[in-house]
């Protein structure tokens, strides 16, 4: 198992050739609106704004709004980190104070649609997921059998990987974490170090969810799985796999893979076996994340409202996803080509599950 990112490594959920087809011919090909936990309540001593931009990662964003309202840069919050290759919508938080200076802002590609009041700072994570509206040129008449795609993946759920996105200009930064774990790294800054680590993180857990799907149980659970409840979000350890697999086949619940760290028990059991292969073909063990809070992360997701609209070079896909999932995980499927997979910096199709230390994974 290698710890470069290569989409043909990973297995898909759906057969067929895909619909093949060229994403980001232009920024405007791809859109993502970011749906929030809440509305403001339209009072209190935050400023609520929403923004779109277009060609600016959210953290070039965000420099150049402190720099002209002249806010600190950690007084600003804001839920996730959108791609800088899309039109993007998403919400931020300023101190009040700076209201009556928000109108002097000027940013090419970028412009405010929405304000209002909040009682609190917006934090990292405090969102309910993103809208996508993806264009897919090259692909003239496939229209239908991306719908047919869409279908099933609305229906079975989606392998909930951890894209391209994730791992860095050519798939390396997972060697890196490596390095950083086993003390041989010359990185210093500790936010670098932090990154490196989850894209080694990630691939445990991409190797975990493959290995479900090879083994025919990506949509079933497993004796030791901690599987999660899709309407309350609550977590329980399953004992009795062939009591509790009827509820993930009817997508009640799923299970969920471990993002190794101080704080989260590995899996027992059946699921531990396949969780240990994992970490035995990296040659890995749980301690060495021990400087990782980690977590855990739902083996697959439901895409809500997904549509697809036909265009005379090929399509348009529409679909929400929850906060942390990838987009791309839906268009390798529809599509079977490795999307976006040289990609250097798009930070993560929707919210950059990035930073777990602050609940975004």
């Amino acid at each position: 198992m290698s710890l470069v990112f290569d989409w043909s490594a990973l297995r898909a959920l759906t057969d067929g050739p895909g619909t093949g087809g060229v994403l980001r011919a232009s920024p405007m090909d791809f859109r993502v609106e970011e749906q929030p936990a809440y509305a403001p309540s339209g009072e209190g001593d935050f400023l609520f704004v929403q923004l779109e931009k277009t060609g600016h990662t959210t953290a070039h964003m965000l420099r150049e709004l402190a720099a002209q309202l002249g806010v600190r840069d950690r007084d600003i919050g804001v839920a996730g980190l959108k791609d800088r290759h899309a039109v993007t919508t998403q919400w931020i938080s300023l101190p009040g104070k700076f209201e009556e200076r928000l109108p002097a802002f000027q940013m090419d590609g970028v412009r405010v649609l929405d304000t209002a009041r909040h009682g609190n700072k917006l934090a990292m994570g405090h969102l309910g997921g993103n809208r996508f509206q993806v264009r897919v040129r090259g692909a003239a008449g496939q229209a239908d059998a991306a719908a047919g795609t869409l279908a099933e993946l609305a229906a079975r759920g989606v392998p909930n990987y951890f894209g391209p996105q994730r791992f860095g200009l050519g798939g390396l930064n997972a060697e890196e974490g490596l390095r950083v774990v086993r003390g041989e790294s010359r990185v210093r800054d500790p936010r670098v170090r932090r990154f490196l680590t989850s894209a080694l993180q990630s691939v445990v857990f991409n190797g975990f969810v493959s290995r479900r799907l090879e083994r025919g149980v990506f949509d079933r659970l497993l004796a030791g799985d901690m599987a999660k409840k899709h309407d309350t979000g609550g977590v329980f350890s399953v004992q009795d796999a062939d009591a509790e697999t009827p509820r993930a086949l009817r997508g009640e619940v799923s299970a969920t893979g471990t993002l190794f760290g101080r704080k989260v028990k590995p899996l027992t059991l059946d699921a531990g076996d396949l969780e240990r292969e994992v970490l035995a073909e990296l040659g890995l063990t749980p301690e060495v994340f021990g400087s990782r809070k980690g977590d855990r992360r739902l083996t697959r997701v439901y895409p809500q409202d997904a549509a697809v609209t036909p265009e005379e070079d090929g399509f348009t896909l529409s679909f929400t996803l929850p906060k942390g999932s990838f987009a791309t995980s839906v268009l390798r499927e529809v599509m079977k080509t490795s999307v976006d997979a040289a990609s250097p910096d798009l930070g993560g199709d929707g919210d950059d599950p990035l930073d777990q230390e602050g609940g975004t994974a």
